[in-house]
């Protein structure tokens, strides 16, 4: 069994994405908290999406 190491970039993305998207969802106006909370979103998917595959790399196949 093998652990795919590249998909750290994955886990890293989703990490960023959540740490920049929380604290800016609530100081940003209106239109842009909309952005940030899916920022945020797309964070937390990315996520757990490279944790799976880190752990289980084929996954998908």
């Amino acid at each position: 069994m093998t652990i795919g190491f590249q998909y750290i970039l994955l886990i890293m993305a989703g990490l960023a994405g959540m740490a920049w998207g929380v604290p800016a969802a609530h100081r940003l106006r209106s239109p842009l908290d909309a952005a940030a909370a899916f920022a945020v979103l797309c964070g937390v998917v990315l996520f757990a999406l490279g944790v799976l595959l880190l752990f289980i790399p084929h996954f998908f196949r």
